[in-house]
């Protein structure tokens, strides 16, 4: 039964988020068992609550864009006006004039758009951690959040911020134990990727609007989706192959105001801003500044085909063997070790090429490695996995977005906020100095002295099994007060680490 236990303390702390009051004892009867059954063909599951789906957001952003439009041509207005008036005191540069109420009125629309958008999103954030916390799927939940990051988009920028729960939702979890490349189709074809990485702004110079006006590509998303997102920077590919690809991606859009104007417009207007194709989650395709011709990439020729053509050329490229060896490398080291057990990226590599991708297929061979359940813990845990494993071992969950927002902008990971388009980094070396422990601490104090747990033992035994080391539980047992057992096991190098 020791062993039992082991494992299961291994699943839930090393495959999942954490373990909640007797859920070791509860998976001990099947650890690789309790990991097996959530790979579903539905994918991960999802956060609760009433939030907007891509369509509907894209209605909010199309209607934001449209009061930011008018805001900035009453600031375009008032700066003449202001630059000649003497008298004082005068509205700020560019600013309109507060005497004029329609203009106010359309900058506090504008406001509050952002606004709403802003909190959404922020609540969405608030029920994902929610679901870490509580969810009896937590492999399934660290996959998807693997994936995530993996594929990452930012709420840095507001304009892809305000798709980010939206990406989550319905580009990532329902693709996370399908096919490779229609999980990152997927990914690279929503609107908060293709507002992160300024897609929406790429257009081909010959294209019918690249001839018309100075426009050119832009290389963003080509460049990460191959650098990034699928072969890697040692994939074989050159620079005149990210530039190709970028080619071939010009025309990847979303949805504007002006493809639903009526076609009373002048007919040089008409021309300028062709209505574009729809597509699935928000994506729209824009023929008009698509690149025309054949593309080649990393030594393979695609035949002119509009947007078929890029994502042919995407589909290639997740299939590539460059994407299953550092895919599943980055696997092995997110879930196992910062310098992974080379066995285990084989066997993780052989699932995939040996299932044409198929993420299931990688997620079982996970499972199944012997290297996934050495007891010795040797990952360190990022602060969000830190607050979510702390609300696992205590049995709650966060209930406001503004303390939980608070304490990872205190240690250094911002919700939904990743510094780059690499994601957030998930290594010792990134999480665990001296500074960033100073901040774990200081958030593990005000958790203890917020904790309703009765007994700061039963919490540590609980959550970590026979993980937990004897000077540990020494420490917790001959601490001089509840709060401060706690932070002890909080601080602790066991469940620090996962």
């Amino acid at each position: 039964m020791a062993s039992s236990a082991t494992d299961a303390a291994v699943a839930l702390t090393r495959l999942g988020l954490g373990a909640r009051p007797g859920e070791i004892d509860r998976v001990a009867a099947d650890p690789r068992g309790w990991a097996m059954g959530q790979i579903r063909p539905q994918g991960a599951p999802q956060p609760s609550g009433q939030f907007a789906d891509t369509a509907e957001r894209v209605a909010q952003y199309i209607d934001y864009q449209s009061h930011a439009g008018l805001v900035r041509r009453d600031r375009r207005a008032a700066a003449p006006a202001t630059a000649e008036a003497a008298p004082s005191p005068a509205p700020a540069p560019g600013m309109p004039d507060a005497a004029d109420p329609q203009a106010v009125a359309r900058r506090e629309a504008r406001q509050a758009a952002r606004r709403d958008i802003t909190q959404d999103t922020a609540q969405e954030f608030l029920a994902r951690a929610q679901l870490g916390a509580t969810t009896d799927d937590g492999f399934a939940e660290r996959w998807a959040l693997f994936w995530s990051n993996a594929l990452t988009v930012s709420a840095a920028k507001f304009a892809s911020g305000a798709f980010v729960g939206q990406y989550e939702r319905e580009a990532i979890r329902p693709h996370a134990f399908g096919r490779f490349e229609d999980l990152v189709l997927a990914a690279e074809q929503h609107p908060a990727m293709l507002l992160y990485l300024d897609q929406t702004r790429s257009v081909g110079p010959d294209s019918m609007a690249g001839a018309r006006r100075n426009a050119g590509l832009n290389e963003n998303l080509a460049r990460e989706m191959m650098e990034l997102h699928t072969v890697g920077a040692d994939g074989g590919y050159t620079q005149a192959d990210v530039t190709e690809l970028a080619r071939a991606l010009t025309g990847w859009s979303i949805p504007a105001a002006r493809d639903q104007r009526q076609p009373n417009r002048p007919r040089r207007a008409r021309r300028m801003a062709a209505p574009a194709e729809p597509g699935p989650d928000g994506f729209a395709f824009r023929a008009n500044v698509h690149e025309p011709g054949p593309r080649t990439v990393m030594g393979k020729t695609y035949p002119a085909a509009g947007l078929a053509q890029g994502q042919a050329i995407l589909r290639d490229l997740a299939r590539h063997p460059a994407t299953a060896k550092r895919l599943s490398r980055r696997l092995a080291a997110h879930f196992v070790a910062d310098d992974p057990p080379p066995a285990l990226v084989a066997r993780l590599e052989a699932a995939w090429t040996g299932s044409g991708g198929d993420l299931a297929q990688v997620a079982r061979a996970l499972v199944d490695a012997p290297e996934t359940w050495t007891p010795q813990p040797a990952k360190i845990k990022t602060p969000y996995d830190f607050i979510v494993s702390t609300h696992r071992a205590l049995g709650t969950q966060p209930q406001r977005i503004q303390p939980l927002r608070q304490a990872l902008l205190d240690m250094g990971q911002p919700p939904f906020a990743p510094p780059s388009p690499e994601g957030w980094p998930d290594t010792a070396a990134d999480w665990a100095g001296p500074d960033a422990l100073v901040k774990r601490l200081n958030w593990s104090r005000t958790a203890a002295d917020l904790a309703q747990a009765a007994d700061p033992n039963a919490v540590a035994a609980s959550a970590l099994g026979p993980r937990l080391g004897e000077r540990t539980r020494m420490a917790v047992a001959r601490a001089e007060s509840r709060p401060e057992a706690l932070t002890l096991f909080f601080m602790s190098p066991e469940f620090q680490r996962r």
